[in-house]
């Protein structure tokens, strides 16, 4: 039996059910094999406060993290974008499982695309990256925080409280709720968070019993895509303090890697492109790739730039 963590929302749940599922089918047994166990972490208990002023992405990993360390569970699973690229000593990212759509859906019932809104439309959302990007496009929109679970977000958007709003693809499609899309967002006008679209399952670095269970479920597609992101991330030391976007994507023995840097205002831009062809050793050139085009961007935008977006209080 493998002890499963989570964290409380209906699509961390959902998508806890999907990894429990997929592990059952795998190991040719039940999905009672798998319990699961919930958590209200950190991130959960903030309503209206901006997760970048609260300490970011660790602030939905802590608990579940402790619980692993604690062994009151065995694997935990999280959205892939709000892992930390160090996780804690004693935990390893054990499997990625196929990765759902990256992009970002907009959802609004003034407009078709986020070109065509109203000028000075309430847009609401609690991702800088979404913010930034959004002004880069729009300088005129306002910008509200957003927080809650999918659904809370769209009762926010049909009582009129924003006039637009964007949601991840992936968990509308794992919550069943596409019918809300009013239009994608393209991944080259507005790269997706690190990450999104992917789940991720850690587990104790000793458990050995476990990683090779986990590894089972794991698609190294997925695996190389994440690496590239991830590696970026890090090159970039990038925090919810940082709007990053990044989309890697494998056609053939090819990987296509975009990322880009944001001022949160929209004003400053930086972003870079470049297609590898991929060796035997496919996530580590994946993840170099990435760290690459992270520490190119970081002197073009200047480390005094990188360092002020912690200390600027965004």
């Amino acid at each position: 039996m493998i002890k499963i963590g989570t964290r409380g929302s209906p699509l961390a749940l959902t998508q806890c059910r999907m990894v429990a599922g997929l592990l059952a089918r795998a190991a040719g047994t039940s999905e009672v094999e798998f319990p699961l166990q919930s958590f209200v972490t950190s991130g959960d208990r903030l309503k209206d406060q901006k997760l970048q002023n609260a300490g970011g992405k660790g602030l939905f990993t802590k608990e579940l993290d402790e619980a692993l360390l604690d062994r009151r569970i065995d694997a935990a699973v999280h959205s892939m974008k709000d892992l930390p690229t160090r996780l804690p000593d004693g935990i390893v990212l054990a499997a990625v499982p196929e990765r759902e759509d990256p992009r970002d859906a907009f959802i609004s019932h003034k407009a078709k695309t986020l070109m065509e809104l109203p000028r000075g439309a309430v847009v609401g959302t609690a991702s800088l990256r979404r913010q930034a990007q959004a002004l880069h496009m729009r300088p005129d929109l306002k910008i509200v925080i957003l927080r809650g679970s999918v659904e809370t977000r769209l009762k926010k958007l049909d009582d009129g409280s924003i006039d637009a709003t964007f949601l991840a693809l992936a968990g509308l499609t794992r919550l069943g709720l596409t019918s809300h899309v009013t239009s994608l967002l393209d991944g080259h006008d507005m790269p997706s968070a690190p990450g999104q679209g992917a789940l991720a399952l850690t587990c104790r670095a000793d458990d050995a019993a476990t990683r090779a269970v986990l590894a089972k479920i794991s698609l190294a597609a997925s695996e190389i895509a994440v690496a590239a992101e991830r590696g970026f991330l890090e090159a970039l030391d990038g925090s919810c303090r940082t709007p990053i976007g990044a989309l890697a994507a494998i056609d053939g023995g090819k990987l296509g890697f975009l990322g880009e840097v944001l001022s949160p205002d929209g004003v400053q831009h930086w972003r870079r492109e470049e297609t590898i062809e991929l060796g035997t050793n496919a996530r580590a050139d994946a993840a170099g790739l990435g760290r690459k085009l992270g520490a190119l961007i970081r002197a073009d935008a200047g480390e005094e730039f990188i360092q002020s977006l912690d200390k600027r209080g965004w």
